[in-house]
């Protein structure tokens, strides 16, 4: 999803932009890629399936239609590379992965305590300036409520608002791992997932309480400068009470640093001024996670940001990475995860390989005389619902509402005051799409998505706009017609059974080219990346 942008983030953007890190191996990614998935043959995607799939990974909404005629008619032998450089340097991918790490680490939580805006514009900063991973959680992580100029620092702990949830959330959002059922026991039956994994990740975050603020009268984070994490099993019959250290899965217990006994605070706790200790135990937190010879780190982000552009991860759930619940190319995420952490964890760098890969630009189609039930995981692409930001703002494309929004911004258009303009009709989508708060999301098919598209008055009302799609067909006729209307919904040219189609259709309903229209933006062919 796009974002608005507010006057704090002019000072922001002045900042320098995060240096991508040189190579440090001869292979490209993209080259390593394909050969550790090792298909036998390539079995490309057309040009017209490439320019959708790509616009929609890369910025979050199908290219217009002038966009689609210019790219299919490119002879340039590079030119899917050339669109890839385009793409990952504009405002609009930095808008769709701001929207991306919006979701995933906030999964929708309503926005309670923090803006949401000076949330977004964080995040779209982060993108635009190209902001590695681990410096993006690092500063999610280890914020607190003293500055009140930089409440964003703070969002992901105070809209969750309790120590138990923040820990479980940790483990599956940033470690890749759930650990919910190891709050109580170790897991019953994943042996990887114990009690004291749990815990050690609650000792940085167990000193942690939430008090309203005297001054901002909000709930700000508060944390003591004292006090130990305590666990017992419930299945353990003597009740054997044990102390955790602060510890990160897989590593070391991390004791608290010295610190001056008469200055254990830089600001003291008190019951509504929240606590700000010399030494914090939650901001160590922040280090010990996103160190680069943290296996489970690398692994999560080189697994979704998989996920994203291929439609499935590589470790499915993606909070459940596992030695019994493997990698489907277990090889291929260890060299995914390695280069991440080699890249310093560049996120623009990672995209743009995976978009290079003969892996990416496979046909969604099958090879004739394939058994689909034999095929290997990604030997044909993943087809991909569109997520409800992606749905809305392509839908606002696909009708000539973006188009004719621009035109009336005139020369103040431009990608941020365009978003202004349309950020409010992405709401109802979110509302019927998204999956519930809290929740990873995933495509969930609804009889009320259904009757959104087929008697919603939002999208019927856009076929009507002036000189928007419906008008722009009025005055075609023919094969033109058919071509224009299958360019600007589908992104591809008819084919001639479908152009027949077009001319039965507007011969039978007097050329009503607008319920045309709705019937191919409402069918399931638009609603997937195809």
């Amino acid at each position: 999803m796009i974002y608005r942008c507010l006057p704090l983030l002019a000072a922001w953007l002045a900042l320098p932009a995060f240096a991508a890190a040189p190579p440090t191996c001869s292979e490209p990614l993209h080259q390593a890629i394909d050969r550790l998935l090792a298909f036998d043959k390539p079995h490309p995607c057309s040009d017209a399936e490439f320019v959708r799939r790509v616009y929609l990974d890369l910025t979050g909404c199908i290219p217009s239609v002038d966009q689609t005629r210019a790219f299919l008619t490119r002879s340039e032998p590079n030119k899917r590379q050339l669109l890839i450089d385009q793409l990952l340097a504009s405002p609009e991918h930095a808008r769709h992965l701001a929207n991306f790490l919006d979701v995933t680490l906030m999964e929708r939580l309503p926005d309670r305590v923090v803006p949401r805006a000076e949330w977004q514009a964080f995040l779209f900063q982060a993108a635009s300036t190209n902001m590695p991973w681990d410096v993006l959680v690092g500063e999610v992580l280890s914020g607190d409520s003293s500055d009140p100029k930089s409440s964003h620092r703070v969002k992901f702990y105070l809209e969750r608002g309790e120590t138990h949830q923040i820990t479980r959330d940790v483990s599956r959002l940033i470690l890749g791992a759930n650990l919910q059922c190891a709050q109580c026991h170790d897991h019953p039956r994943i042996e990887e997932y114990r009690q004291e994994d749990y815990y050690g990740l609650f000792a940085f975050l167990g000193r942690v309480s939430f008090v309203t603020d005297k001054t901002t009268k909000k709930l700000a984070l508060s944390e003591k400068a004292d006090g130990e994490t305590t666990y017992q099993s419930v299945f353990d019959p003597r009740k054997v009470t044990k102390t955790a250290l602060p510890r990160v899965p897989g590593g070391k217990p991390i004791p608290d640093a010295p610190v001056d006994k008469a200055k254990p605070y830089r600001v003291a706790p008190a019951a509504d001024v929240p606590g700000v200790p010399t030494y914090s135990r939650r901001a160590a937190l922040a280090s010990a996670i996103t160190r680069s010879d943290n296996a489970m780190f690398r692994r999560n982000i080189a697994n979704r940001l998989w996920a994203k552009m291929m439609g499935r991860g590589l470790v499915e759930p993606v909070d459940m990475d596992y030695p019994g619940n493997p990698a489907s190319y277990p090889e291929l995420l260890d060299h995914l995860a390695q280069t991440m952490a080699e890249h310093r964890f560049d996120m623009r760098y990672f995209l743009r390989e995976i978009a290079l890969s003969q892996a990416y630009q496979r046909s969604s189609e099958l090879p004739e005389g394939v058994d689909e039930r034999k095929l290997p995981p990604y030997f044909v692409a993943v087809l991909k619902p569109l997520t409800p930001e992606q749905l809305a703002f392509s839908l606002m494309q696909a009708t000539g509402l973006t188009e004719v929004t621009r035109q009336a911004l005139g020369k103040n258009a431009n990608e941020a005051t365009l978003f202004a303009r349309l950020e409010g009709n992405v709401r109802p989508f979110v509302r019927t799409f998204g999956s519930p708060a809290g929740m990873t999301p995933s495509f969930d098919a609804r009889m009320d998505q259904a009757l959104f598209l087929a008697n919603g008055p939002m999208i019927r009302g856009w076929l009507t706009i002036n000189n928007g799609l419906a008008a722009r067909l009025s005055k075609l006729q023919g094969d033109a017609l058919a071509d224009e209307l299958y360019l600007s919904v589908l992104t591809r040219l008819p084919n001639a059974e479908e152009r027949k189609d077009v001319a039965d259709f507007l011969t039978r309903t007097n050329r009503n080219v607008a319920e045309l229209a709705w019937a191919l933006l409402a069918s399931t062919e638009f609603r997937f990346n195809h």
